[in-house]
């Protein structure tokens, strides 16, 4: 009899990472957080040192017959920076690693580049380092971040306690919606060259997945106003799943209201036009990169008028479940249908 077999999409891509931490044993003081984060803290004196990598698989994360070079090295940038933001730190160097097959020249690399190192000034990031190696399967491009924060500014999945506020910034949907659009067209393309793709008044939704931007402006701003979230995440798998993460590490609940849930008019319009639900595009969407974090409710008054900080939902005891209350005033049980890798 053979050994068993069980498939990766049986387990999911978070069932396999948790499958795999079970097997990692911690051997130094110096890891204050491992797996299990956004990006894992090291012991670095008085600071913290908070390390976080990414990986994009061309055919997998992103399509170039419509994803511009410069853009798509922003975004390599961007991704990695959201995931250091969402730790409540400030990114402070980058290594890229890219794999390249022999159909791309030194210009597809110079142009790749420029969004990298534009992004690198953007962030005030230095670029410390890489590799690069050949592909027989596309570009493929690793960058790994590193950040800096003192171990009190930290925030982390796993600090939401009952009666926090839940807060999410910017609004949600958009990236899905692009994709769908630029998806639609190049579909049109491939039946018929002659044709130019229709994007006109579709600049927002197709930036949001083409070239999104981490939310460092936020960090300095709660620097600023001295809140510390009690726990953060960005939105990269979808608004339903981070929470879910959140309220998993956490060991608490949540209700959030539909009619708080901050959304463009482009990314509903286009939505609708589509036949999609425009609310489960912000639920299960992903790719925003907005942050979303928990505050203490005596923290409300500093982000009270704050233009783009939005006031959800609440955490509740774990017990309670996971909510959702509808325009009608229904209760209804979220559902976490983000991104599936595998």
């Amino acid at each position: 009899m053979s050994d068993k077999r069980t498939e990766i999409g049986e387990i999911g891509e978070f069932g396999l990472i948790d499958h795999l931490s079970e097997k990692i044993i911690i051997k130094h003081n110096s890891t204050l957080r491992g797996i299990g984060d956004d990006a894992a803290v090291i012991e670095a004196g008085d600071h913290v040192k908070v390390v976080t990598t990414d990986l994009l698989l061309e055919g997998v994360h992103f399509d170039l017959s419509y994803a511009p070079l410069p853009h798509l090295g922003f975004k390599a940038v961007a991704v990695n920076v959201s995931d250091i933001a969402a730790m409540n730190a400030i990114p402070k160097q980058i290594t890229v690693s890219i794999a390249l097959s022999n159909r791309f020249s030194v210009e597809a690399v110079d142009a790749l580049y420029s969004g990298i190192n534009a992004a690198a000034e953007h962030y005030g990031v230095d670029v410390i380092g890489g590799d690069t190696t050949a592909s027989r399967s596309g570009l493929v491009i690793s960058i790994t971040a590193i950040g800096d924060a003192k171990k009190e500014q930290l925030s982390f999945r796993s600090g939401a306690k009952v009666n926090d506020i839940v807060c999410v910034t910017g609004d949600l949907g958009g990236a899905l919606v692009g994709l769908q659009i630029l998806e639609r067209e190049k579909q049109v393309y491939l039946a018929n060259p002659e044709m130019t793709p229709e994007l006109d008044g579709f600049q927002y939704v197709t930036g949001r997945q083409l070239r999104p931007e981490a939310r460092m402006d936020i960090i300095h701003e709660l620097r600023e106003m001295e809140v510390v979230p009690t726990s953060m995440i960005d939105v990269s798998d979808g608004l339903a799943s981070e929470l879910f993460h959140i309220c998993k590490a956490s060991g608490v609940g949540v209700t959030i209201y539909e009619d708080k849930l901050p959304i463009d008019k482009q990314t509903f319009d286009t939505a609708v036009e589509l036949n999609l639900d425009p609310i489960t595009c912000v639920l299960n969407g992903g790719e925003d990169y907005e942050l979303l974090f928990t505050i203490d409710q005596k923290d409300f008054s500093k982000l009270e008028k704050h233009p783009d900080i939005h006031f959800i939902g609440h955490v509740t005891k774990a017990e309670d479940g996971k909510l959702m209350v509808t325009k009608s005033g229904t209760v209804v049980s979220l559902k976490a249908q983000g991104w599936k890798h595998f």
